[in-house]
């Protein structure tokens, strides 16, 4: 084992276990409030051979869940031909429950509805249900209001009641899985099938941004091993298409998800559903260039309008609030690079139609947004969602009042230095460069995935010599470093994009630099370099 690798467990604190972890290890599905009534009910639909429908949500989380949930009630002994999944259009329906789940299940005579990924809050439409004498199981991971629905069962880890901490991060694609394996715990699944499920579960997990530790460390795991061999012909083509080489966080968060999530923010999310679910390579090929063409158009569009707002630069207040003529389906990133570059909360809204703003919130540190939009409730029509990450509609007469309530309400928090949340501590510091070696690269792949609570190492090269500086790109915009370190070896250094003052370092500068570690392959020789995180000048 590297030396480098030993000293970075150690600063983690990390048991041999987390390496390794057991599948046995999973906690029991059934210490979730409710699965034993969810599993009732759904071994009920088998034996009479009820018709079920499935209720999703527009995201990656959302699609990956209502794949799962289809797989496993098929694998359960529901017939196919007895299951619909049905999944709101982010535009028209909005986040949660939609009137048209009542029309499309009194359609097909569904006497059961499973929500995925939503559903907690929905009181009207499972009142609406049960009226008409159609059950309604939720699976959620969303925050639940004091009174839950009348459901049959809700099986959340966030409800009031939860009993245990052990699921708190699980996204909904992660309560689905527990759902699996409480199946197979009675016995409607053969033990050993619900694994083939993971592959999904690592994708929604990673992509909603979910901690990657306890829990879902072990979903995780396993998780990319079943990745690297999944079945799925409509995975195989998107990878493909998107060049994915090696199977890493990094890829599934940068070039899968962004491609599903396209479909849900620019067109339906039901091309990434239909994608997951392609039987045929021809059909899973189509519908895999679809996503990569709108993921095109979703850059372009994301692009013009941050440059926008960089243009104009946003007002100074505590939390950002934006609006523009954008699209709907991208405010949200929008939001997301807001925060990045300002270090501000922020809430970017599109044009106002019919009298109304929609908008998308990100926030980080101790700038809750669910409790933000509880305090700003008068001025809102409806919004929610999680601590990072929310939705929100206004009306355009309450706009500068959301505005106001908002900032009012960050500054009665009295927060202090927030930015350290945004900023990545090293876990070592080295002034030797001996130990990047391709033993190292091989040692880190046992910390895959990589994600919140377990992100990917860094490290600090302390006191490193530049030796060589060389611009790279049509418009020398990256930058690469060759450094010696004290014991006299040499280590290459990349950056992309690089700032001015990195790009015009001088040879023979001493500093230290901080970087992750990562591989590069050429002409079927591999070698270690360092990507540059931040250089302290």
């Amino acid at each position: 084992m590297n030396k480098l690798f030993i000293r970075l467990l150690k600063a983690r604190n990390l048991a041999p276990s987390f390496l390794n972890p057991k599948y046995e290890d999973s906690v029991s599905p059934f210490l979730l409030t409710d699965m034993e009534k969810a599993t009732a009910r759904i071994q009920k639909a088998i034996k009479k051979h009820e018709k079920i429908l499935i209720y999703g949500d527009y995201d990656v989380d959302g699609v990956t869940a209502s794949t799962i949930m289809e797989q496993t009630l098929i694998l359960a002994g529901i017939k196919p031909e007895n299951l619909e999944i049905i999944l709101p259009d982010r535009f028209a329906d909005g986040y949660g429950m939609s009137p048209k789940l009542i029309q499309r299940a009194t359609e097909i005579g569904a006497t059961l509805v499973i929500t995925v990924d939503c559903g907690s809050r929905n009181h009207e439409i499972i009142d609406e249900l049960n009226e008409l004498k159609i059950d309604t199981v939720i699976t959620d991971h969303h925050e639940t209001d004091d009174k839950i629905p009348e459901a049959i069962a809700i099986v959340n880890p966030h409800r009031k009641d939860s009993p245990t901490f052990e699921f708190q991060n699980l996204a909904g694609v992660g309560v689905v899985f527990k759902l699996a394996q409480a199946l197979v715990q009675r016995k409607l699944i053969k033990s050993g099938q619900e694994k083939w499920l993971l592959d999904l579960v690592l994708i929604g997990t990673i992509c909603d941004n979910m901690t990657l530790t306890g829990e879902n460390r072990i979903l995780g795991y396993y998780g990319i091993k079943v990745l690297a061999k999944t079945r799925r012909p409509g995975l195989k083509e998107l990878m493909k298409l998107a060049g994915v080489k090696k199977l890493t966080s990094e890829s599934i968060g940068f070039q899968i998800g962004p491609r599903l999530n396209a479909a849900g923010r620019l067109n339906t999310a039901e091309i990434a559903l239909n994608l997951l679910r392609a039987n045929s390579v021809s059909e899973a090929a189509l519908l895999a260039v679809k996503l990569e063409e709108l993921n095109k158009k979703r850059k372009t569009e994301q692009t013009s309008a941050t440059r926008e707002i960089e243009k104009r630069g946003p007002e100074d207040t505590p939390v950002i609030i934006e609006v523009g003529n954008w699209h709907e389906g991208i405010l949200g990133i929008i939001a997301g690079r807001l925060v990045e570059k300002y270090h501000k909360p922020a809430f970017v809204f599109t044009n106002a139609t019919d009298g109304f703003y929609k908008g998308s919130g990100r926030s980080f540190g101790d700038f809750n947004l669910a409790d933000a939009l509880n305090y700003a409730k008068n001025s809102i029509i409806s919004g929610g969602g999680h601590a990072a990450a929310a939705g929100v509609k206004v009306h355009e007469s309450n706009l500068y009042q959301f505005r106001e309530q908002i900032n009012e309400y960050y500054k009665s928090l009295k927060l202090i230095n927030q930015e350290r949340f945004l900023k990545s501590e090293p876990d070592l510091a080295t002034e030797n460069l001996s130990d990047f070696s391709l033993d190292l690269l091989d040692d880190l792949k046992s910390l895959e995935p990589y994600g919140a609570g377990n992100e990917e190492p860094l490290f600090l090269l302390e006191n490193v010599e530049i030796l060589e500086n060389h611009k790279m790109g049509s418009e020398n915009q990256h930058l690469r470093l060759d450094v010696r370190g004290k014991d006299g070896k040499i280590l290459k250094l990349v950056a992309f994009f690089a700032p001015e003052n990195w790009l015009n370092l001088e040879p023979g500068t001493v500093l230290n630099i901080a970087v992750k570690v990562i591989e590069n392959e050429w002409n079927g020789t591999r070698s270690l370099e360092g990507r540059i995180v931040d250089i302290m000048l």
